[in-house]
């Protein structure tokens, strides 16, 4: 039984340290490692059977099998697959950065460009020699997964995972033998400090052993976590749920859900899209509708996203928990995504599987790469347009899913690249269509003949937005108006600025005589009585005391311009909206109420009766009781309270001489 010792170098001593406590941040990690080594070694078992090769033990199923021995604190990671001679455990595990699987993937090309195959190598070269300039119009070539190469399938590239197990281990033993070679089992043995003998198994201990490779785990003290099963089990569906081998961990199978993403879209059914979301998101109602996808150029990806059928909060509680889980050759790399989503898809749920993403060694962390900023946009570009053929093809599913997800796609506006594309997306309730949504499509297809503006109304509901004061020469006239009910809303339209050449335009800052020159609509209330030379002074007057009364309440008080709905409205000084200047004031953490003009509408009958209540007396109490009711009713109306107490007081007096008068007129 011959055994060598064999001695790292001082700096490959150096390097394995900083691998082993300073390159990964998880410790679990390594069981990640450990199994796309394994799932390395079953696939290039696999693809050289299906060229005809001869391999040792043919009928041994491709598999991986984990043992947990607690008394000794041992696990066990074994395979049945590629196996190594003495050479190669010398050359793969004695040597730092060496990749077996990269040795194989060249011997492939080179039997490949042996054969006048062109070298995916060489294809790469093309691109990656320097960084390619992609274009956003460049076209999009779908794959089909149902042939793939197996050759493609293999994970490992650095040659650095297998020493991940250091993190846990004090000792590693590795047992393997080769698919070729002379069939001789050889063991490798490291407590990854300074050295690590190999020796070769004759006789007894030869015995029984198969091809494949078995590790062998001593765990450290402050490891032994891993000693229970509901630990490993965890790391691997989180990590490597997805390898396409069996990973049994003492006798029972973890890995029973494909990875569905990569099969063929004809092969799927609905069923099993279903099960896979619930699997995928622990939600149990079924998705709306699924999105999947497999892109060859410009850069190769599967792509599996759900519109999910519920809402989902990604912005509040959940803000870090969106975007798609981005694996890499079936190996979960990062959670939650969100490079590779805009944030107005961000309630999409999902899996995105490249197969040559940079990583950094540790394959734990994306580096910033030209490929993942084109994997995005292609997602995006694709995203789009499964959304305009929805709208499109079937407006009662789009309707559905804007009711869940449309405060999301809102955010587009501020995708300069695609906001265009985002516009037509949008979907409002208007003043026509209280129970339907409208796109800004049916909206220009109802505007009046010359009609310029596309006009909305923003407020924090839709109640809300129905009472509003200047909505009423817009109801006189019969011109559309949106209901804006979203924070973002105004900011969204504000940022696109027109669509079709419309401009938006808020009902607060329509111009005086905006809409003269369209006719009233055929029930619509006729016009009061216009004040008498008489009356003109009464009105002056009553500005004035209001005035007087509400003080530094208001910036001012005066006669509206144009027709409104109710007795008075609130004007913001400074020309903006009243729901854009309270998210100016969230933002700059104002809490007060903003000093702003009060309008008053003459034609009103409330008005005309303060008039004739300030004639007789502007210093009594009841009527300046009523001043400060109409003030709340307005600051109310325009989303603000103003001292509840002291306005339910003020309410309950007028109520009382309220009913006194009409007990009086009553007798």
């Amino acid at each position: 039984m011959a055994e060598t010792t064999h001695q790292f170098r001082a700096e490959t001593c150096k390097l394995l340290n900083i691998l082993t406590h300073s390159l990964y941040t998880n410790h679990e990690i390594f069981l990640r490692e450990l199994l796309s080594n394994a799932s390395d070694a079953l696939e290039k078992v696999r693809f050289l059977q299906s060229t005809g090769g001869d391999v040792r033990d043919p009928d041994l199923p491709l598999e991986i099998s984990i043992g947990i021995d607690k008394d000794n604190h041992v696990i066990t990671v074994a395979d049945t697959g590629i196996g190594m001679t003495e050479q190669e455990m010398i050359d793969n595990l004695g040597t730092i950065a060496r990749s077996g699987s990269e040795q194989f993937l060249k011997t492939r090309e080179a039997e490949k460009a042996a054969s006048g195959e062109k070298s995916s190598e060489n294809a790469e070269s093309e691109e990656d020699g320097e960084e390619k300039s992609f274009s956003e119009e460049e076209p999009i070539v779908e794959h089909d997964d149902s042939k793939p190469d197996d050759a493609a399938q293999i994970i490992g590239r650095f040659g650095i995972g297998f020493y991940s197990v250091f993190m846990v281990a004090k000792k590693v033993e590795v047992t393997s033998v080769s698919a070729a070679g002379d069939g001789s089992p050889h063991v490798w043995t490291s407590d990854g400090i300074g050295s690590f003998t190999l020796r070769t198994l004759e006789g007894a201990e030869a015995e029984g052993i198969r091809r494949g490779t078995c590790v062998k785990i001593f765990l450290r003290d402050d490891a032994h976590e891993y000693e229970e099963k509901f630990r490993l089990e965890g790391v691997i569906r989180k990590h490597s749920n997805f390898l396409p081998f069996a990973i049994q961990l003492e006798g029972t199978r973890i890995n029973t859900t494909a990875a569905l993403w990569r099969e063929p879209r004809f092969s799927i059914t609905k069923e099993q899209y279903n099960e896979f979301y619930k699997f995928l998101t622990y939600d149990q109602k079924e998705p709306l509708d699924v999105i999947h996808f497999s892109v060859d150029a410009p850069v190769q990806f599967n792509c599996l996203l759900y519109i999910p059928g519920s809402a989902v909060d990604v912005f509040d509680e959940h803000r870090d928990e969106w975007g798609p889980d981005l694996y890499v050759r079936r190996v979960l790399i990062d959670k939650h995504n969100k490079e590779l989503l805009p944030n107005y898809f961000a309630f999409m749920k999902g899996v995105v599987d490249t197969e040559d993403l940079p990583l950094n060694v540790s394959r734990e962390t994306l580096q910033e790469n030209v490929v993942l900023r084109k994997i995005s946009q292609t997602i995006t570009r694709q995203l789009l347009t499964h959304f305009e053929r929805m709208a499109k093809n079937d407006p009662d599913k789009y309707e559905a899913m804007w009711k869940l997800h449309g405060k999301y796609i809102k955010f587009g506006f501020d995708s300069f690249q695609y906001r265009d594309r985002v516009a037509p997306l949008l979907r409002y309730y208007s003043t026509v269509q209280e129970d339907k949504l409208s796109s800004l499509d049916d909206y220009i297809s109802r505007m009046k003949p010359d009609q310029k503006e596309i006009w909305y109304v923003a407020a924090s509901s839709m109640e809300a937005a129905k009472v509003n004061p200047h909505l009423g020469q817009f109801r006189r006239k019969g011109v559309e108006v949106l209901y804006l009910t979203d924070p973002v809303d105004e900011f969204a339209l504000e940022a696109i600025m027109e669509y079709q050449k419309h401009p938006f335009k808020s009902v607060e800052l329509a111009e005086v005589g905006a809409l003269d020159a369209f006719p009233d609509v055929e029930n619509a209330e006729p016009k009061p009585e216009p004040l008498s030379e008489e009356e003109k002074p009464e009105l002056d007057a009553l500005v004035s005391a209001v005035k007087t009364i509400l003080g530094d309440q208001v910036k001012d008080v005066r006669v509206t311009t144009k027709p409104i709905d109710g007795a008075a409205c609130l004007v913001s000084p400074d020309g903006v909206s009243s729901s854009m200047e309270k998210l100016m004031r969230v933002m700059q953490k104002s809490d007060g109420i903003p000093q702003k003009i009060l309008e008053l509408n003459p034609d009103h009958a409330l008005v005309r009766s303060l008039m004739h209540i300030c004639r007789n007396g502007a210093e009594d109490d009841t009527f300046k009781d009523m001043v400060n009711a109409l003030f709340d009713a307005t600051l109310l109306l325009d989303g603000y309270m103003n001292e509840p107490f002291a306005m339910a007081e003020r309410s309950m007096r007028l109520l009382r001489q309220a009913a006194g008068w009409y007990s009086d007129l009553r007798k």
